[in-house]
């Protein structure tokens, strides 16, 4: 009996700490909600932190949520986070010239693949003429 006592006196502090990730003020969970929509998980690549199940996403998403109740703008958490880890935290980077592969990469590999196909439909028809 004095051992479940002295367990649930141990486990008082930890009932006090916040047990979930989330704002009690609807406004501001909307804001950190959108916030993380914005920033890359660097471990998933194609997700947001605010999808990404990774520890990564998990520690960035407090790392927000901390610093927007610690009063800080999204402007300065986004610089923040790219001075950390780089644009390639932004779902959408800036157009600037170390990001430029970044924005034009899809249209290259789309030219490359229509070139290919234009090459491949032209030898086909010499080639059945």
């Amino acid at each position: 009996m004095k051992a479940v006592l002295l367990f649930l006196l141990l486990m008082v502090p930890a009932l006090a700490a916040p047990v979930a990730d989330t704002f009690s003020n609807p406004a501001t969970e909307t804001r950190a909600r959108a916030l993380q929509r914005q920033l890359r998980c660097l471990v998933c690549q194609g997700e947001s932190i605010d999808e990404s199940g990774s520890p990564f996403a998990a520690d960035v998403r407090h790392l927000v949520r901390q610093q927007i109740a610690d009063g800080a703008s999204d402007q300065q958490i986004q610089d923040f986070l790219v001075a950390r880890y780089g644009d390639f935290i932004l779902m959408k980077p800036p157009l600037q010239p170390d990001t430029w592969l970044l924005w034009l990469a899809p249209f290259l590999v789309l030219a490359a693949g229509g070139g290919v196909a234009w090459l491949t439909v032209k030898k086909a028809a010499a080639r059945g003429a």
